[in-house]
């Protein structure tokens, strides 16, 4: 038997007008709507996928992510976020994707996992040491494992 491949084309362009017009309509809101928020993850991810040779195809990764964490779908942003890191070696705001993942590790009502977040944060720290974000990295390792109280405390230490 024959089996016939349907090909379909997709237009990149229009992808990233709908990607584009998603992120200003959320920019534009004061909070979140779990309605729009969920359109904007379907085009953003649409176009990440479909024309992964355009230099904002990483930056909608983690904008993707970044609106899943805000409707709390932590496995949705985490899969976004591996994608932009695996796929983009090279991506100028790559720290910023490591970051983002350490945290969603670091938090324990998320990924809960304090050996990964600090795996993370320590890779941001070595790959990107010039970044600001190596500094970042710095001071949440510092608080792995402590609570808001104990953070505070330390907090008013310093100052």
């Amino acid at each position: 038997s024959k089996t016939i491949s349907k090909k379909f084309i997709v237009d990149c362009g229009q992808l990233k007008r709908d990607a584009i017009k998603m992120d200003s309509i959320l920019l534009g809101q004061i909070e979140v709507d779990e309605p729009s928020a969920k359109k904007a993850i379907v085009a953003f991810t649409e176009f990440a996928n479909y024309c992964d040779t355009d230099t904002l195809s990483p930056v909608f990764l983690i904008k993707t992510a970044q609106v899943a964490r805000v409707i709390n779908h932590i496995p949705q942003a985490k899969t976004a976020l591996d994608q932009c890191i695996a796929a983009y070696p090279h991506f100028r705001d790559r720290p910023a994707a490591l970051f983002l993942l350490a945290q969603l590790y670091d938090e324990n009502t998320y990924l809960n996992n304090e050996q990964e977040a600090k795996a993370l944060y320590q890779k941001i720290i070595d790959e990107h040491p010039k970044s600001p974000w190596a500094n970042s990295a710095k001071g949440a390792i510092a608080f792995i494992g402590k609570s808001d109280k104990q953070i505070m405390e330390e907090l008013k230490k310093k100052h």
